[in-house]
């Protein structure tokens, strides 16, 4: 009864047609399809001369931007990575030590294994620390744009030593 009331409040809600107005005013009139309805907009809004909506082709890429987006692509990645870790050691037979003394069996060299932990250890150390970064932000600190850089570089030198050490020392 309350919408009921409020769309009948509303200005430009013609009561002569309760059947009609009052409940599909912004419905596209019978007869026309969706193509037809879209072509309408597009050529409306090139009549007017508006604007496209920006994309990310058309943007100057950015350090804060990129960092963004490695965030979300490295939470997403190892959560992904946990996730089948977890589903395998469920499913698939025998024990850790087992699947250890496997690998050691391939008799892969020292570099790919190497390659392998910094392939581990940068995301998980980058998402940590741009974690601390952004827990920082929450704190309300930290947003004019000469921090948003130096903690950006920060960030990002930290990873690379992080994951360098852990994967080569």
């Amino acid at each position: 009864m309350a919408l009921l009331l409020r769309t009948v409040a509303r200005q430009g809600v013609c009561i002569s047609r309760p059947h009609y107005s009052l409940l599909y005013r912004h419905a596209a009139p019978m007869g026309t399809t969706a193509k037809e309805e879209m072509n309408k907009f597009w050529s409306k809004n090139a009549t007017l001369n508006r604007p496209m909506s920006p994309h990310l082709t058309i943007y100057n890429w950015s350090i804060p931007m990129l960092m963004s987006i490695t965030h979300r692509g490295t939470g997403v990645g190892l959560s992904g990575a946990i996730s089948v870790f977890a589903a395998a050691a469920l499913v698939l037979p025998g024990n850790y030590p087992y699947y250890l003394d496997l690998i050691h069996s391939l008799s892969i060299g020292p570099f790919l294994i190497g390659l392998a932990k910094l392939g581990i250890a940068f995301p998980v150390s980058y998402h940590t620390f741009n974690g601390v970064r952004h827990l920082y932000w929450d704190i309300g600190k930290g947003f004019r744009i000469p921090e948003v850089y130096r903690t950006g570089y920060t960030v990002i030198g930290l990873s690379i030593i992080t994951s360098l050490a852990v994967a080569f020392l």
